[in-house]
């Protein structure tokens, strides 16, 4: 089956200026050659630190942000080739849910015009069709008519990303990227949104790009989990065997750090040294060697590929799947 989104090789560097001309003296490796595919009512969990490069790789499948090189390919078309009039027809099929459920709304637009607004830009004139297709949407989406009139400072957080959801979902996308879509808000609420996109996926076919630093949460709403280290995927397998038998030894130390909710479980705990390198300058080798606990001196000299180790379960690691694993988390 061919897959909806197909990632190849790509990449995304930020030029850094600097000096009175504001010459060019470097450039931050956001993105650095990462592929891979999400299949048709998949949802593929994105996880890492702040700064690894997550947010900036759902951008760029979304062609908000221009990449240096590498494709992107949306249901067999090649994204990246796409003119400005060809993106726009694309651009409904591909939708984006923010981090800040306050910030991403316009705090001078009422509800109606913030989820209406897609409507009018892809061609529905008629004020009447798009004030009803706004009042489906935002019962579809848990919210009430009459909320149509009101402006985003008067919703709760929940409330807000509700909004923003009924807004992804205005033009029938098949692919939206969920970029922290929970994160801003509290646990409780957490739960309801994510409740939400699961059912909207049953209920419209929906595949997600979730892209999270909470672990838990991307336990519980993923199919497959992608780990991500200084713009590079390090590990990509089935949600549960990530969570139960992870092999790159970043994904072991992101898993140990992860509190967990049983207090008769004791925790395994992979200490991690120093600093994250600077993205200007990303060291030789394996980018993880100068705080990975198990270094040796290849390491440092070779850049490890990802290689499948079992049946879809691949990792970027020179010792992956040739000594046992290093932590192992009982169910």
């Amino acid at each position: 089956m061919t897959p909806l989104v197909e990632v190849r090789r790509l990449v995304k560097h930020f030029p850094v200026t600097g000096g009175v001309l504001l010459r060019r003296i470097g450039k931050v490796h956001a993105v650095d050659g990462v592929s891979f595919a999400i299949q048709r009512g998949e949802t593929l969990g994105l996880v890492g630190e702040s700064g690894c490069g997550k947010s900036t790789l759902g951008r760029l499948i979304l062609r908000l942000e221009e990449p240096t090189s590498g494709e992107v390919l949306f249901n067999g078309e090649d994204v990246l080739s796409c003119s400005r009039e060809d993106l726009r027809c694309m651009r409904d099929e591909m939708q984006i849910i923010f981090q800040d459920p306050f910030s991403s709304l316009n705090p001078r637009k009422n509800v109606a015009h913030i989820v209406g607004e897609p409507l009018l830009v892809h061609g529905m004139r008629s004020r009447r069709e798009r004030e009803e297709r706004v009042q489906d949407l935002l019962e579809v989406v848990g919210l009430r008519r009459e909320h149509m009139r009101r402006y985003p400072h008067q919703f709760s957080g929940g409330q807000r990303q509700r909004i923003g959801v009924a807004r992804a979902l205005a033009l029938n996308p098949k692919l939206i990227v969920c970029d922290e879509a929970v994160s801003a808000l509290d646990v409780s609420i957490q739960a309801q949104v994510i409740n939400l996109l699961q059912d909207l996926q049953e209920e419209f076919g929906l595949t997600y790009l979730f892209i999270s630093h909470d672990l838990s949460v991307v336990e519980h709403i993923s199919d497959r989990v992608a780990v991500m280290y200084m713009g590079k995927i390090v590990e990509l397998a089935d949600s549960s065997i990530i969570h139960t038998n992870p092999l790159h030894p970043y994904t072991q130390a992101l898993l140990s750090a992860a509190p967990m909710a049983d207090p008769h479980r004791k925790p395994v705990h992979t200490i991690l040294k120093g600093e994250v390198p600077s993205p200007i300058a990303p060291p030789t080798g394996c980018r993880f060697h100068t705080r990975c606990p198990y270094v040796e001196e290849v390491c440092r000299e070779h850049e490890p590929e990802m290689r499948e180790l079992a049946s879809g379960h691949s990792a970027a690691c020179h010792f992956a799947g040739l000594r046992p694993s290093l932590f192992q988390k009982t169910v």
